[in-house]
């Protein structure tokens, strides 16, 4: 047996063998090791091999698919080793082969997958800066790939897709760039060879070329698709006939956005690695799971096309309309994962209750075609049509599956009565058992006169009839002893063992027989999967959309007005996820950003909301890159290429690169390539480094962003000095938070205001943080010190004063000044109270 193992392994030499043995799978050696420490589970011996005893460990095949879970997710592999030969008829040890093998990015079974995240594996193949990426997901079967340019792209890219597994070409230094990344299989270089590529993806389509799907001028990208395709088939073996279409990602079809901006933005992950408190925790209210997943492909990946996300904002305006969208949602909730339900029909491995769902859903699709037939959008038009009825399948499921059944088919029960003669009459003899017993006892019991005579069954001896030994002398003749018991004796019957026969004999040909059916249910199923699969991802597309219509309306959120032109114009603009977290009322903010108006200058307090009003402005902006409402009274979006943000601090020890350093590299890439249609949020630039280093670096970096890049940006600093930039630069305005302070206490405003900020109010902050009162203390006293010495050496630089003119009039005082300008009918009691302090600093500084 051991023999027969180390040959299996050998052949899987990087994945845990699970070898099965009776009612577990065993796992031996370094194997044993390893899944003892990953699963907590015991490590035993067994045996000996030169000398030493065989480690050991094992789980209960029932109970695999949660261990197996929990090893994918550590980021190893499992050979599933199943016994295929006849232990009847086999000498030596049972014949096993690997049927299956499990990796992080090749899961399909239920159980091991999280229903709201798309489980992907991808491909990585490059040429010098050149690199080509091929994603599929074995769940459901969706295959695409792209190219791109640059390491920078790469890494926006592997942001996005979030990859369970990533294959790349061993030939190529790719180890170094991938190496943050989880699930790294390198792989031979002869596995990327275009020539093998094209012909594996031929053999899988049907086609005689790739030209059908406008890929064939991209080498790169289809090495890795040949890559991607042949580990597929290997992990899974057997054919993948979900995967019909290849599809092309072309990246100026979409918002691009970069790693750091991804992070920033916290789209469907937070900052601290989790899911709440993120755009799609407060969007995603979705009625299905295949739902949730593609409406988080669109967060990640908004769209530039404005056809496609005015069609998009047309169904969203017919579903608010007289609420239909409320009407949908009980529909779509018993449709379920019908997705991935499909992909397992696809592999074979659907299960008694994957069929149910398929069932319920067929039930429902009629009635979903009713309520969209009087839309009014094309888009909904053509998604109803795609999205067709199966009432042949709906009525063969129907027949076929009971209610409720069990959740594997290995021991019956799941094929419902009537829909099969055969299977019927089988289960009528194993089923008219126990009567046929009962009557037999009774009928012994009267010939032979033994009132404790007994009829029984077990699974090792079969049917027997059981008498205490004090009755023995009491036998007929034609009882056989079976089976001696202490204080019995078992026999059988000519009579009763014909009977065992038949219904032994029934009880096996009934599973036979339903397995049979059960496995015709599923070849049924796959002859329409092509279908079946443009319905799901229709059904998907519309509980996106009346979800969408949903937020909206429950959100307040407005459709935007979409247009061409380098713009954004939003009034009362909201963030949508610190707007839901608030117990208090948002405080609402404008925001106008054009080719004339190209540059906003934020100053203000530390938290004072200077982040938050940057953010709002990049997730209003991306919202409407996906057709959605956005949480404004009104808005205005041009199409933007791309998103930038450069926020926060934080460092990459790992790759040996500093905080400053980060900042600088992210600094670089947006001065790089950004254009005039980007939307760039600048957050402290220079913060890391000295004052006048950092001054010097934010002063250049927004020059050049408003001189030669002319992007869309906004630019938050502490650094009062940019405050000038608008006298020398076209195109760049002021803007702060206002914040309020009385008594050495400050009370944030959060409002937005033209010009800049008076003071940062950085040690108010330090005392609402908590810090001990004597350091604040001793900062004020510091703090008036540096002034005092700033002052002075500002006045060393300047030229000796000149005698004042006794016959020139005095420069007015500047208070005297803002209040000549003054229309005091048309101030609001606060603006009226912030003039009073304004005043007063004014008088204190002169």
């Amino acid at each position: 047996m051991m023999q027969q193992y180390l040959k299996i392994k050998a052949e899987h030499p990087d994945q845990l063998v699970f070898y099965r043995m009776g009612d577990f799978y065993e796992l031996f050696f370094d194997d044993a090791k390893k899944a003892s420490q990953l699963l907590d589970i015991s490590l035993t011996a067994r045996g000996k091999s030169g000398g030493e005893p065989i480690p050991m460990a094992g789980i209960p095949y029932h109970a695999a698919d949660g261990y197996i879970a929990k090893i994918v997710r550590a980021g190893e592999s499992v050979a599933i080793c199943e016994q295929v030969g006849d232990p009847a008829t086999s000498k030596g040890p049972v014949e096993r082969k690997v049927m299956r093998i499990v990796t992080p990015g090749t899961l399909s079974d239920e159980a091991l997958l999280d229903e709201r995240s798309d489980s992907l594996l991808i491909a990585v193949n490059t040429n010098l800066q050149h690199y080509g990426i091929a994603i599929v997901d074995i769940s459901t079967g969706r295959f695409s790939l792209l190219e791109i340019q640059g390491e920078e792209a790469l890494h926006g890219e592997l942001e996005r897709l979030k990859p369970a597994e990533v294959l790349f070409n061993d030939g190529h230094s790719l180890s170094e760039q991938l190496k943050v990344y989880k699930g790294l299989r390198p792989q031979a270089p002869w596995n990327f060879e275009l020539e093998t590529a094209e012909r594996l993806l031929c053999q899988q389509f049907h086609t005689k070329d790739l030209t059908g799907f406008g890929c064939d001028h991209l080498p790169v990208a289809l090495g890795a698709a040949g890559c991607l395709l042949q580990y597929a088939k290997d992990t899974q073996r057997t054919s993948l006939p979900h995967i019909r279409r290849l599809t092309l990602e072309q990246r100026d079809e979409s918002v691009i956005l970069d790693a750091a901006t991804r992070k920033n933005l916290e789209i469907d992950i937070n900052l601290a690695g989790g899911r709440d408190n993120t755009l799609a925790s407060v969007i995603d209210k979705t009625a299905t799971p295949m739902g949730s997943r593609m409406l988080r492909r669109w967060l990640n990946r908004p769209l530039r096309c404005l056809n496609t996300l005015k069609s998009r904002q047309e169904v969203l305006q017919w579903l608010i309309s007289d609420y239909r969208f409320e009407q949908l949602s009980p529909s779509l909730k018993q449709i379920g994962d019908i997705e991935r339900v499909l992909a397992r029909v696809a592999l074979r491995s659907a299960r008694p209750r994957d069929l149910e769902r398929l069932k319920n859903a067929f039930q429902v699709l009629p009635e979903l075609q009713d309520l969209l037939d009087t839309a009014q959008a094309p888009l909904l038009n053509d998604l109803k049509e795609t999205a067709s009825t199966f009432p042949e399948l709906s009525e063969l499921l129907t027949k076929a599956i009971i209610e409720n059944p069990p959740v594997v088919i290995r021991d019956g029960g799941v094929i419902a009565n009537g829909y099969d003669a055969e299977l019927d009459e089988l289960r009528g003899l194993s089923e008219n058992a126990g009567a046929y017993l009962v009557e037999l006892e009774t009928r012994e019991r009267e010939r032979t006169g033994i009132a404790t005579l007994k009829v029984g069954y077990n699974r090792v001896h079969g049917y027997f009839i059981e008498i205490g030994k004090a009755q023995n002398a009491e036998i007929p003749a034609d009882y056989i002893r079976r089976q001696t018991l202490k204080n019995a004796e078992r026999y059988i019957t000519p009579e009763l063992k014909e009977f065992e026969d038949k219904a032994l004999s029934a009880k096996s040909r009934a599973l036979g027989r339903e397995k049979a059916l059960y496995e015709a249910l599923v070849e049924t199923l796959a002859a329409q999967l092509a279908d079946l699969q443009d319905s799901a991802a229709a059904l998907a597309e519309l509980d996106v959309l009346a979800n969408l219509a949903e937020r909206a309306d429950s959100l307040d959120y407005v459709a935007p007005e979409l247009t061409e032109a380098p713009s954004i114009n939003i009034t009362s603009g909201r963030h949508p996820v610190v707007e839901d977290v608030l117990d208090d009322p948002f405080v609402a903010n404008n925001l106008s950003l054009s080719p004339e108006r190209q540059m906003l200058i934020i100053t203000g307090p530390n938290m004072g909301g200077k982040s938050t009003y940057m953010r709002q402005t990049a997730l209003i902006t991306l919202l409407a890159h996906i057709g959605s409402y956005v949480p404004a009274q009104a808005a205005s979006i041009g199409l933007v290429d791309r998103i930038f943000t450069r926020m926060g601090s934080s460092d990459d020890l790992a790759g040996g690169r500093s905080t400053f350093m980060v900042e600088m590299t992210e600094t670089a890439n947006i001065l790089h390539n950004a254009t005039e249609q980007s939307l760039v949020l600048m957050d402290e630039v220079g913060r890391g480094t000295s004052t006048f280093d950092g001054l010097s670096l934010a002063w250049s970096a927004a020059e050049y962003l408003a001189n030669d890049v002319k992007a869309m940006t906004l630019f938050a600093t502490h650094y009062f000095e940019l405050t000038v930039l608008p006298e020398l630069c076209q195109g760049v305005f002021n803007v702060h938070l206002t914040a309020m302070e009385h008594q050495d206490h400050i009370v944030f405003m959060h409002e937005v205001q033209d010009g800049p900020a008076s003071q940062s109010y950085g040690l108010q902050v330090a005392q609402l943080a908590g810090v001990p009162e004597h350091v604040i203390l001793r900062a004020r006293q510091k703090l008036v010190q540096l002034e005092e010495d700033t002052g002075q050496a500002e006045q060393r630089r300047q030229p000796p004063p000149v005698q004042d003119d006794l016959f020139v009039a005095p420069k007015p005082h500047p208070a005297l000044e803002q209040l000549k300008t003054l229309e005091p009918d048309n101030l609001t009691p606060r603006q009226a109270l912030e003039l009073v302090y304004s005043l007063k600093k004014a008088a204190e500084r002169h």
